[in-house]
This record gives structure tokens, sequence and C-alpha cells, in this order.
């Protein structure tokens, strides 16, 4: 997750994160396909600007480990 303490649409402080929540999956779309466990999505935490509502993701370390080796993702450039 980004060390930021500003948001970066508004430039105001008021960020609110979560804890760890699901991916998806199951009869949800999943946002982190080919990066969960077996039976099991990945995670994510979501921080969200009280003043502007912009809400980011950030997937977790686990998930992001798994990205390069995963034929679901590919690298943009």
């Amino acid at each position: 997750m980004s060390n930021s303490s500003t948001c970066p649409e508004c430039g105001n402080s008021n960020l609110y994160s979560s804890d760890e929540v699901s991916s998806g999956g199951g009869y949800a779309p999943n946002y982190l396909p080919g990066l969960g466990g077996f039976l099991s999505s990945a995670k994510f935490t979501v921080v969200v600007c009280k003043d502007c509502g912009l809400s980011r993701f950030f997937a977790s370390k686990e998930a992001r480990d798994k990205i390069s080796e995963s034929a679901t993702w590919r690298k943009i450039r």
C-alpha cells in the first residue's frame, strides 16, 4: 500500500484504510484472478478519502508476489 498521507485527487489527508478484504470470486467478480490460493481469493486493502471519495485498492504482498508468474496477468511495459 502507498505510504502517501494525502489524497492524490484532492490533496487532503482524511484517508481511511480497511483491514484486508477478499478480492471476490464465487458469485462476485474476482478482481485479482489467478493470484489467490486454491479455494481462496487474493486480498486487498482499500483506502478511501473521506473528503472526495476517491477509493484505491492495494493488492496484498502475497498476491503481488504471484503476478509475474500468472498466466492471467501481463506486464504492460
